[in-house]
């Protein structure tokens, strides 16, 4: 809700009434007239980005002691407008959209004018004047006015009217418009006030005939500025918002480790912190998973400069569990051992579900006598690891506590030998995943999948959420037999006998999205059973097709594939389409010297498209054909300015 602010006591000028919802009086005045009864509405709206400058400040202060005074750092540093030419503004605020940062490669801003442009220019309808304003900047179009006075209005834009401000102002100038009537014109073409826009347009004809001006060149500016009232966007308003934005920038430049990890805090959903621990790794920043010793409440940044997982985010870990690892760990330094931390905290608060799932995120890794699995195991005839270690704190806290209760509370307690934990093998990678993921949320380690996104992205591969779906779905589908390309990690693998003895297999597989299980029958089964084999990464092929003598669909497979051969043996072209303005000796030398270097028969398309005029040159390769490859697959995977596709056989 709007907050009112009066000159006076609002009782004397309102009509007011008392909610349960709020401590605040409240008034029923509509808020497009409210301002007659002589007072102010002031809109205050929250900012998430604030937290985060907030956040990001207090880790600043806390790694380097350095205090920085958001609001009066240089608006002319280096570094910030470095990441805005380079379109590196992931987790900045205002302009971290793929369109956006396509411009700022464009644009390269170098002054603070260019980004309170860009940020008033990009949006539904001012959109189309962006390729102009890049173009006039950099002198490939010349900066034309369609009177000289406009100049000294219009000169900071490149000839291009982008704020409301500029309107009120040229109106004065040209028309001799009062203050009043300048803000009269704003009003009105903010809210396509037809009959005012009508009456001024006399009035500004009229003063500006009076003061020489052509009047088919005024005819030309009305009518372009009532164009323009349709997303005319108030300068002040887009300055703010640029220097929020400006602020963002500056300390992702200048502290990259502090503010990302402010930025992760504040994320909110699973997907988006995976988002921005992927534009981490992006920047080399390493993000780490939670450790017993470095970890604190929410993401933070240890003296390496690594950003570390918190204990908050993970499932199981009570707020007071966290409060006295931390105290502890403050009071008397890192814990040395796990039986070291049984020992210096609290059962209470610090208990077996708190234990079991610092264990399953890694938290203990640090530890390097115990790994993960011996928490865990269970020897025949003997007690589970995490017992053991439970029972040794409970054993040692209680005769400390009796110890000091005594007559002779001062005297050296006998020491307790720590058990001896089971030996056992390691958890393998994908047990390791899962529990990650169960407690956390996300793969902490890296899923294995990680390597394969171009293959996941450019391939027909479709997530197994979505296959999922549509096997459950399949009979109200108007396309059952549908063919699908499904990739993932072979989680578990099963050689079968059928009830007449013949062998079968069921291969299970995951990916980011989901997981699910495929039946290997008959020739499918001699041809394929080498790959039900945990932790093989696969692509498999098929299509739904009706079962012998029934209207019911299943699932038949038609080829597995190793997911590391995918490229050199299903791509038959690659299709590049890029802007002229993006291609540079490096780009060339790269793509002659990798086809050069892969001979094969997969060819190569170029798409040359001049978005400005709306061309589009096609160049193919006709004579050598490559073999794709990994070194190609990262080159185009990290070129944003890139637009792939690939032709699969």
């Amino acid at each position: 809700s709007a907050i009112i602010i009066a000159p006076k006591d609002l009782t004397e000028l309102l009509p007011v009434a008392t909610s349960k919802e709020s401590e605040l009086w409240l008034t029923q005045i509509e808020g497009n007239s409210i301002e007659e009864a002589g007072v102010i509405k002031m809109d205050f709206l929250g900012l998430k980005t604030l937290s985060i400058l907030k956040t990001a400040l207090s880790l600043i202060k806390q790694n380097h002691g350095v205090v920085i005074e958001i609001d009066t750092i240089p608006l002319d540093d280096e570094k910030a407008y470095k990441l805005y030419q380079q379109g590196d503004t992931n987790g900045t605020f205002q302009f971290e959209s793929p369109g956006m940062q396509k411009y700022l490669r464009e644009l390269k801003p170098d002054k603070f004018d260019d980004l309170i442009a860009m940020n008033a220019l990009y949006r539904p309808g001012p959109m189309s004047y962006i390729p102009e304003y890049i173009d006039r900047k950099h002198g490939k179009k010349q900066v034309q006015y369609d009177l000289p006075d406009m100049e000294e209005h219009l000169k900071e834009t490149y000839g291009i009217t982008v704020y409301q401000e500029q309107v009120m102002l040229l109106s004065q100038k040209l028309a001799g418009f009062s203050k009043g009537d300048a803000d009269v014109l704003r009003k009105a073409m903010g809210k396509k006030q037809i009959a005012v826009l009508n009456k001024m347009k006399a009035q500004f004809i009229e003063g500006a005939t009076a003061k020489n001006h052509p009047q088919e060149k005024l005819e030309k500016i009305w009518t372009d500025w009532e164009a323009f009232a349709q997303y005319a966007f108030n300068k002040s308003h887009s300055t703010c918002y640029a220097f929020v934005a400006y602020q963002t920038a500056y300390l992702k430049a200048h502290y990259p480790s502090e503010y990302m990890a402010a930025v992760l805090n504040h994320a909110g959903s699973i997907d988006k912190i995976t988002f921005f621990m992927e534009e981490c790794k992006r920047m080399g920043l390493k993000v780490l998973g939670p450790d017993i010793n470095e970890s604190q409440n929410g993401f933070a940044v240890n003296k390496k400069g690594e950003i570390r997982f918190g204990f908050s985010g993970l499932k199981g870990v009570g707020e007071k569990a966290i409060e006295d690892i931390i105290i502890e760990r403050n009071k008397h330094g890192h814990f040395k051992t796990i039986f070291d931390l049984v020992k210096r905290c609290s059962q209470k608060s610090v208990n077996k579900k708190s234990l079991e799932s610092l264990a399953y995120s890694g938290a203990f890794d640090c530890f390097t006598d115990v790994i993960r699995a011996q928490y865990f195991y269970t020897a025949p005839g003997d007690v589970q690891g995490l017992e053991k270690i439970i029972k040794f704190g409970s054993v040692f806290q209680t005769q400390a506590a009796t110890s000091t209760n005594t007559l002779f509370g001062d005297m050296a307690m006998p020491e307790i030998t720590p058990p001896k934990l089971s030996v056992c093998e390691p958890w393998p990678l994908v047990q390791q995943l899962d529990y990650e993921k169960e407690v956390t949320g996300m793969y902490i380690s890296g899923h294995p999948l990680d390597n394969y996104k171009f293959e996941m992205k450019h391939y027909n591969i479709i997530p197994l959420a979505d296959y999922v779906e549509y096997k459950n779905s399949i009979a109200n589908n108007p396309n059952p037999g549908r063919s699908f390309r499904v990739a993932g990690l072979v989680t578990d693998g099963q050689h079968r006998l059928t009830k007449t003895g013949k062998n079968f297999g069921i291969i299970t597989i995951e990916d980011f999205s989901g997981k699910s299980e495929f039946f290997l029958w008959g020739e499918d089964y001699v041809r394929y059973n080498n790959y039900l084999e945990k932790g093989m990464i696969v692509l498999i092929e098929g299509a739904f097709k009706p079962r012998y003598n029934s209207n019911q669909y299943e699932f038949r497979l038609s080829k597995i594939h190793l997911l590391d051969t995918v490229k050199t043996t299903l791509t038959k072209q690659v299709v590049i389409e890029v802007q002229p303005q993006f291609i540079n000796a490096d780009f060339v030398n790269f793509i002659d010297s990798n086809i050069k270097s892969n001979p094969g028969s997969a060819s190569i398309k170029f798409n040359v498209v001049d978005a400005r005029h709306n061309f589009k040159v096609g160049m193919y390769s006709l004579e050598k054909g490559f073999t794709m490859n990994d070194e190609m697959a990262v080159f185009l995977n990290n070129n944003v300015d890139v637009e792939v596709s690939v032709v699969t056989g």
